[in-house]
C-alpha cells in the first residue's frame, strides 16, 4: 500500500519491486527469442475473386419476378459467397483431397528427412494415444482425421471483402508455400464445383413447364365456366348485363312514375269536368221575346193619378193633414208594389243544347278514354318492371361467381405469364449449370509467396527489448495494485482513523542517514506522549503487536534510552501500576498467540500498535486492530517498525546532481 504523489515514489515502487520486474522482463525477452528461432514457419497463398452482378448475384429468378411481395434485402450478397466458400462441406472436401494428395507423394530419401519423418511419426503417435486417453474419458468428442484436417484448415483460411466491393480476398497460411498455394486453388475449385451443383436448378424447368400447363388447363376451365354462366344472362359481359338491366330499370321506373303522375293528373281533370256538368244547364235559350210589365204599367198610372190627387189636396189642406197621409201612405203602397214587379216580362222563348255542357262532356269522354290507356300502359310499365327485377337478381345472384371466377381467371393468366417466363429463364439457368457457368471469376489465381508471413525474426529482435520493458512495466502497474503489504503511513489514518504516531527506519545496515532519520522519528514519538500527566498520574504505554518479531522490544529500549536521557523515570517491568513521575513500559507482543499480552495491555493508559513495514499486510492489520478494538474499545496509535527506503543512495545522490544542474 503506497501512496504515489512524485516520480521519487516511482522510483521506489519500482526498487520494491525490482526482482520480480527483472525476471518479468528476463522471460519475457527470452520467450520473444525464442519464438523468434523456434515458432513454426508460416508461409501465406492470396486468391482473389470477383462476384459479378447477374445471375445468382441478389435474388433468384421466383422471387425477381415478385418483388412488391418481397421485402429489399438490407445485407451484402457477397457475405453469402463468404459464408458458403468458408462451409464446413467445402472444407471437408479440401482436407479429403489434401489427404488423398498426401498419401500418394512419395516419402523423402536421406537421414535427416528419416529423422524428421521419425520424430513427426513418434510424436503423432504420441498425440493420438493421448487424444485416446481423453475420448476414453470423455473429455472430447471422436473425430475422424479428415475432420481434425478440417478443422485445421478452416483455422488458417479466411475471407474478406472490402465494403461495398464485390471482390473476396482469400487468404490461407501454412507450414509449406507450395501447399498453402495447392490448397488455396483446390479450394477454390472445390468451391466452384459445389456451388454449381448445389445452386443448380435442375428441377426448376420441369417444376416451371409443368405448372405453365397446369395454368394453362385452370384458364380454359374457368372461361367454360363463366361462358355457361354468360350464356344463362344471355350477355356477353356481367358488367354490361348489370348496367344494361339497371338502366332500363331507372328508365322504364321513371316512365311508369310519369304515367302514374299522368293518371292522377286524369283523374283529377275528370273529377274536375265532372264537376262544371254538374253546375252547367245542359241546355240554353237561343231566341225569346220581351215586352214592357202591364202590371208595372197599371201600378205607374195608378200612382201617378194619386199624385195629381195628392196636388189637388194640398191646395187645400197642409202636408200633415190627415187625408194628405192618407194618400202619402197610399203613393208608398203603390210604389212597393211597382219595385215588387219587373220592369219586362218574357212573351216567348226557343231552347236548344248547352254547347258548353256538350264540349265539357267530349272532354270528359276523351279524358275518361286516356285515362283507360293509362291504366293499361301502367299495368304493361308494372309486368316489364317485374321482369327486369328478377333479371337483375338474377345478374346479382350470379355475379359473386362470376367475379371470383374472373379474379381466378386474372391471377391463373399472371401466374401463367410468370410460369411461362420463368421458365424460359431456368431453361437458360439449366443450360449455364450444364456449361459451369456462373458470376463467380477468379481474378487472381493462388499465388505462391516463399517469404514468410509469421514469425518476423528480424521484427521480434528489433522490438524484444522495448516489449520486455513495456512488460515489465506493465507488470509492476500490476504488482502495485495486488501489492497489500505496508510500507509507510500514508493512508492508514485514512482508512482506518487512528494516527501513525512515527515511522522507524531500518537501521539495520548502519548507515549514518539512517540512523539520523530513525533518531528523528524517536524524537516525534518522544512528541506525541502525554508527558504531562507523568508527574500527576504517571504514564503506562502499552506496546504490542500482532505477531511477535516485529519489533516490540525493539521499541522499547530505544524509546526508554530517549526517555531516560531526557530526564524520566522509567520502567519496563509491569509488576506494579505507574507511580506519579514514572513512565511504564509494557511488553505485549504476539497477542494473536500469546493470551498475557491481553492481561498486559489491560493497565495501559496509552495502546501503540508496532506493525512492521513490508512484512504486515493490510488485511492483517485489519484483523489486529478489529481484536483490539473490541478488547479495549481503543487503539491510541500505530508504529511503523523497519520501514526501509529502497532507492539506493547512489541512486538519490545522482538525482539531486541532476536537479542541482538544472
Amino acid at each position: 500500500m503506497i501512496n504515489i504523489r512524485s516520480f521519487r515514489d516511482l522510483l521506489r515502487l519500482f526498487f520494491i519491486f525490482k526482482r520480480e520486474v527483472k525476471i518479468t522482463v528476463v522471460v519475457t525477452f527470452v520467450v520473444i527469442l525464442l519464438g523468434a528461432f523456434l515458432l513454426p514457419n508460416r508461409y501465406e497463398s492470396t486468391a482473389l475473386l470477383l462476384v459479378k452482378p447477374g445471375r445468382d448475384s441478389t435474388l433468384p429468378i421466383e422471387v425477381s419476378d415478385r418483388q412488391t411481395a418481397v421485402i429489399p434485402l438490407q445485407r451484402d450478397p457477397v457475405t453469402d459467397e463468404e459464408r458458403m466458400l468458408t462451409g464446413r462441406p467445402i472444407t471437408r472436401l479440401v482436407a479429403e483431397q489434401y489427404l488423398d494428395d498426401l498419401s500418394h507423394q512419395p516419402r523423402q530419401e536421406g537421414a535427416v528427412a528419416s529423422i524428421k519423418y521419425a520424430i513427426k511419426s513418434a510424436a503423432q503417435s504420441l498425440a493420438d494415444i493421448g487424444r485416446g486417453f481423453l475420448q476414453l474419458l470423455g473429455l472430447v468428442e471422436k473425430q475422424t482425421p479428415v475432420d481434425r484436417l478440417a478443422s485445421q484448415l478452416e483455422r488458417n483460411f479466411t475471407v474478406s471483402h472490402a465494403t461495398g466491393s464485390s471482390v473476396m480476398e482469400i487468404s490461407f497460411t501454412w507450414n509449406d508455400p507450395q501447399v498453402a498455394q495447392t490448397v488455396v486453388k483446390s479450394w477454390v475449385d472445390k468451391y466452384q464445383q459445389a456451388r454449381t451443383q448445389t445452386l443448380g436448378r435442375k428441377s426448376l424447368y420441369s417444376f416451371y413447364e409443368g405448372e405453365s400447363k397446369a395454368t394453362q388447363q385452370r384458364i380454359m376451365d374457368y372461361k367454360k365456366r363463366i361462358q355457361a354462366l354468360l350464356d344463362q344472362l344471355g350477355a356477353v359481359s356481367i358488367t354490361e348485363r348489370l348496367n344494361d338491366v339497371s338502366r332500363n330499370l331507372n328508365d322504364l321506373k321513371g316512365e311508369h312514375l310519369n304515367t302514374l303522375r299522368s293518371i292522377a293528373a286524369t283523374q283529377a281533370g275528370l273529377d274536375v269536368l265532372k264537376q262544371q256538368m254538374n253546375t252547367i244547364p245542359k241546355e240554353i235559350s237561343i231566341a225569346r221575346e220581351i215586352a214592357r210589365n202591364p202590371d208595372r204599367e197599371d201600378l205607374q198610372q195608378r200612382i201617378n193619378t194619386k199624385q195629381i190627387e195628392k196636388q189637388e189636396l194640398l191646395r187645400t189642406f197642409k202636408d200633415d193633414a190627415p187625408p194628405v197621409r192618407a194618400i202619402n201612405t197610399a203613393i208608398s203602397n203603390l210604389q212597393a208594389l211597382m219595385n215588387g214587379e219587373n220592369a219586362t216580362v218574357q212573351r216567348s222563348q226557343n231552347m236548344a243544347p248547352n254547347p258548353i255542357y256538350t264540349r265539357l262532356q267530349n272532354s270528359y269522354a276523351d279524358q275518361a278514354a286516356s285515362l283507360s290507356r293509362l291504366k293499361s300502359q301502367a299495368a304493361q310499365q308494372q309486368t316489364q318492371l317485374a321482369k327486369l327485377e328478377g333479371d337483375r337478381n338474377q345478374a346479382v345472384g350470379l355475379e359473386p361467381e362470376l367475379s371470383q371466377l374472373q379474379l381466378e381467371l386474372d391471377a391463373a393468366e399472371k401466374s401463367f405469364a410468370l410460369y411461362s417466363d420463368s421458365l424460359e429463364k431456368a431453361r437458360i439457368d439449366r443450360e449455364l449449370d450444364a456449361s459451369q457457368i456462373s458470376n463467380i471469376a477468379v481474378i487472381e489465381q493462388a499465388t505462391f509467396n516463399p517469404s514468410r508471413v509469421f514469425p518476423k525474426s528480424l521484427l521480434m529482435l528489433l522490438f524484444a527489448i522495448p516489449i520486455s520493458l513495456a512488460v515489465g512495466l506493465l507488470a509492476l502497474y500490476f504488482f502495485y495494485l495486488l501489492d497489500q503489504r505496508i510500507h509507510d503511513g500514508d493512508k492508514i489514518e485514512e482508512r482506518f482513523g487512528i494516527k501513525v504516531w512515527t515511522s522507524l527506519q531500518d537501521i539495520s545496515a548502519q548507515d549514518a542517514q539512517r540512523v539520523s532519520a530513525f533518531t528523528a522519528s524517536m524524537y516525534r514519538l518522544y512528541g506525541v506522549l502525554p508527558l504531562k500527566q507523568v508527574a500527576l498520574n504517571g504514564l503506562s504505554i502499552g506496546l504490542t503487536s500482532a505477531r511477535k518479531g516485529e519489533g516490540v522490544s525493539f521499541v522499547i529500549d530505544h524509546l526508554r534510552n530517549l526517555l531516560v536521557e531526557r530526564g524520566h523515570v522509567v520502567r519496563v517491568d509491569g509488576i506494579a501500576p505507574a507511580q506519579p513521575g514514572e513512565i511504564l513500559l509494557l511488553d505485549a507482543s504476539g497477542f494473536f498467540s500469546n493470551q498475557e499480552a491481553f492481561v498486559t495491555l489491560r493497565e495501559a493508559d496509552l495502546i501503540a500498535l508496532i506493525v512492521e513495514a513490508e512484512k504486515t499486510t493490510v488485511p492483517v492489520l485489519e484483523n489486529a486492530l478489529s481484536i483490539l478494538t473490541t478488547a479495549f474499545k481503543r487503539v491510541d496509535g500505530i508504529i511503523i517498525n523497519r520501514r526501509r527506503f529502497e532507492i539506493p543512495a547512489k541512486v538519490l545522490n545522482f538525482m539531486t546532481r541532476i536537479r542541482s544542474h538544472a
